[in-house]
């Protein structure tokens, strides 16, 4: 029951009317009345509509935390992978925004509008959270939180970064940051490149002979190479060829060919819940992108469209669109951290267990055993518990 509860959650992906504010939905389609408190809308930052879906905590609110959410992609909605414990949520009330433009059911009032950057999506995911948080006064006193996986490790930091110059500022109202996580995150560009030959080479997906050429030939630097080296990318190209048939968020995973699939009437109307808890269940048939097809499914559905989606800004939900109009101009995000790093904050980077602390700065880094990538698809317990006991403090 709680696994459909989640497909349907889908349903109600939605907003009130064309007011920035959003509505609270109080019953699902199939389900019921809800255990929480759950708000869809939208809030618009220049020709921006950015949607939000907001599930608040079933605790103390005057002590748990406020959390805000970012996907990476760039471009993957903010919905997925996600997993609520509907009977014990206490823990901290979340965010999830679908950002930048053109994300989940986010989209530009203007042509021009529709093409974004690392730095404009940090900056509008900033001015999101400014305008959301004056419009729910109530959750301002909260420990402010942000977060984020896979990409949003570049898009994160700049978010906190705008926080905290603005905290710097005396800027009004003040938001009470205590830190930020990132999940499996994006970097730097270069030493992410990088570490992809190294990781095929100590996982035995490469032979040493190759491995060794392609550090000679291409100066152990494996981004950016110049189109002259030949010898080095025909080391690359070799390394490429033998992993090319590999899943790359989980290496032990079979690579699926994955298409979205168009919504049908039948798929919705026939025991729409069967339909894909049925999806095959032979070990050798299962695929993880099996577990996304009942998000498109939903979300494109005309019931859910009428469903205050505002009808025609999105012409078809996509979990990551592909087809974004997207700039990455933030090559490296060290920098960023380094400054961070001088501010009172508490940080969880989803790596391996590591501590440090300086001058009331905290970082910690914790691995999730065996988890491909992002780690909450794969281990959504695991990371529930590491989430936990960093925001109380406890030892990982």
């Amino acid at each position: 029951m709680e696994g459909l509860f989640l497909r349907l959650l889908l349903v109600v992906l939605v907003s009130a009317n064309a007011a920035s504010a959003g509505s609270i939905v109080e019953y699902l389609p199939g389900y019921g009345k809800l255990p929480f408190k759950l708000e869809t809308g939208y809030v618009s930052v220049g020709d921006s509509e950015l949607f939000y879906y907001f599930i608040e905590s079933q605790g103390n609110l005057q002590t748990d935390h406020f959390f805000l959410w970012l996907t990476g992609g760039p471009g993957c909605s903010s919905f997925s992978p996600m997993e609520f414990d509907i009977h014990n949520y206490p823990e901290a009330s979340i965010l999830f925004l679908d950002a930048p433009v053109g994300t989940g059911f986010s989209y530009s009032t203007s042509a021009d509008g529709w093409s974004s950057s690392d730095t404009e999506s940090a900056l509008e995911t900033y001015k999101f959270l400014r305008k959301w948080l004056i419009e729910h006064p109530k959750y301002l006193p909260l420990q402010l939180y942000a977060g984020g996986d896979s990409y949003s490790g570049m898009i994160v930091p700049l978010v906190v970064k705008h926080i905290v110059d603005a905290i710097d500022a005396h800027t009004v109202p003040r938001f009470n940051l205590q830190g930020y996580l990132v999940g499996s995150p994006a970097t730097d560009e270069t030493i992410n490149t990088n570490a992809k030959v190294v990781f095929a080479h100590r996982l035995a997906l490469v032979s040493d002979e190759l491995y060794e050429a392609a550090k000679e030939n291409c100066n152990g630097n494996y981004a950016d190479v110049d189109p002259s080296n030949t010898k080095c990318l025909s080391s690359l190209g070799a390394i490429q060829y033998c992993v090319k048939d590999l899943f790359r968020n989980d290496i032990l995973e079979p690579k699926c060919v994955f298409e979205s699939p168009e919504p049908s009437r039948r798929s919705l109307d026939e025991k729409s819940g069967d339909f894909i808890l049925n999806t095959p269940k032979l070990e050798e048939y299962w695929c993880r992108s099996f577990n996304y097809a009942l998000s498109y499914i939903w979300a494109n559905d005309e019931s859910v469209q009428e469903l205050n989606v505002r009808v025609g800004t999105v012409k078809y939900w996509s979990r990551c669109n592909k087809s974004l109009s997207y700039t990455k101009d933030v090559q490296s995000i060290i920098d960023v951290h380094r400054y961070l790093s001088k501010k009172q904050l508490e940080v969880l980077v989803e790596v391996y267990t590591e501590k440090h602390s300086q001058n009331g700065y905290r970082l910690t880094y914790a691995t999730v055993k065996g988890a491909g990538h992002t780690a909450p698809e794969y281990y959504r317990r695991e990371c529930y518990y590491m989430f936990k006991r960093w925001l109380h403090y406890c030892p990982l």
